[in-house]
């Protein structure tokens, strides 16, 4: 990554407040009727809600079900990057979305990482090994009934130190 790029990113995930601002002029998002409501301090909760607007509904009237997904796509990797920082590899590796019921007006999904699941993710990557967890976020109406669910797993990995020597035995 270049200097200006690496700046930029420690600059957008060293301050959730500028990493929620930039989430919401993110062009897919903006798009779409995306909005992230919330990130804590410390990257661990996120909320994003999505609003019925002109142009991402269905024929029917409801959401379009690839505005339910975008609005979960990429936010448990970049909690997860705002936390571990940029010494991790951090990727999706899949999804699944099941679509529970219409889903009507706005619509919200609360993401929640604990410091187990941040403390398991170092652990199990200390020794450069992949990690592969997953999590799933339900995306609800006003009412709280649940629209859709979605299972992301990631990958995350320690980035190799750069010119460290691999030992063979």
């Amino acid at each position: 990554m270049s200097k200006v790029g690496n700046l930029f990113g420690k600059l957008i995930f060293g301050n959730a407040t500028l990493f929620r601002r930039y989430m919401n002029v993110y062009r897919p998002f903006l798009g779409a009727g995306i909005r992230v409501t919330r990130v804590s301090k410390d990257f661990h909760e996120a909320d994003v809600q999505l609003r019925r607007v002109p142009g991402n509904g269905n024929a029917f009237g409801t959401h379009f079900g690839g505005s339910l997904y975008a609005m979960t796509d990429p936010i448990y990797v970049l909690m997860f990057v705002g936390i571990l920082g940029d010494s991790y590899l951090i990727w999706d590796k899949s999804a699944k979305i099941d679509f529970i019921k219409p889903g009507r007006g706005t619509v919200t999904a609360k993401f929640r990482l604990s410091e187990a699941d941040v403390l398991a993710a170092r652990e199990a990557t200390a020794s450069g090994a992949k990690y592969l967890p997953v999590f799933t976020v339900e995306v609800v109406d006003a009412s709280g009934t649940i629209v859709a669910r979605v299972e992301k797993e990631l990958y995350i990995r320690r980035k190799p130190v750069r010119g460290a020597v691999a030992k063979t035995h």
